[in-house]
């Protein structure tokens, strides 16, 4: 069998996407994402880079993924935090991974970030209403942090809603939230 360069490229990023969302880049480790990967760690270095190239790369993909499966629409923004809910309540790593970015990169640019911001502006766009671009700025930021600290902080959930309060019931309540952000209009007409 001939040696398939693109599904070798495939198994690492699957192999390191799970190795960093488990541990980081600091913790993340080339050997397991090697064996993993059923490839070997030259293939990694020779295709990738670095470990930190490797990670930008997984960055790069999740983002891609997620901006193709939560695109922006034209739907109000109660609906995309609903669609962002569900994405990462099926994709857990999806957040571990942007959390992980965040603690190992801080405020430094990002893997991707160009393509990113203008995902976020094309939400911007069609999360503003009459008022201004900040508004609709911060509007959005809100909902992306409802969403995401939501699902990432399990053990606050727990200790604030109950153990039996259940996912369902946190996607209504973060879905009535976004509608009271300030600003928010459900009758304006959408882009």
């Amino acid at each position: 069998m001939a040696y398939d360069s693109n599904a070798t490229k495939e198994r690492i990023l699957a192999a390191a996407a799970a190795e960093f969302a488990q541990h980081g880049v600091a913790g993340a480790r080339v050997d397991r994402i090697a064996a993993q990967a059923r490839a070997n760690k030259r293939a990694i270095y020779d295709y990738f880079g670095d470990k930190s190239k490797l990670f930008a790369a997984v960055l790069e993909r999740l983002m891609a993924d997620l901006a193709q499966a939560v695109p922006p629409g034209n739907e109000d923004l109660p609906e995309y935090a609903e669609r962002l809910f569900d994405y990462h309540r099926t994709h857990p790593e999806a957040l571990r991974l942007l959390m992980w970015e965040a603690l190992e990169l801080g405020d430094q640019p990002v893997p991707g970030e160009e393509a990113r911001t203008q995902h976020y502006d094309d939400k911007i766009r069609a999360a503003q209403s009459a008022d201004s671009d900040d508004a609709a700025r911060n509007r959005l930021f809100l909902a992306l942090g409802l969403v995401g600290w939501s699902l990432a902080m399990p053990q606050l959930r727990r200790m604030i809603l109950g153990p039996d309060h259940t996912l369902d019931q946190l996607r209504s309540a973060i879905t009535a939230a976004v509608r009271t952000l300030p600003g928010y209009d459900e009758t304006a007409p959408r882009p």
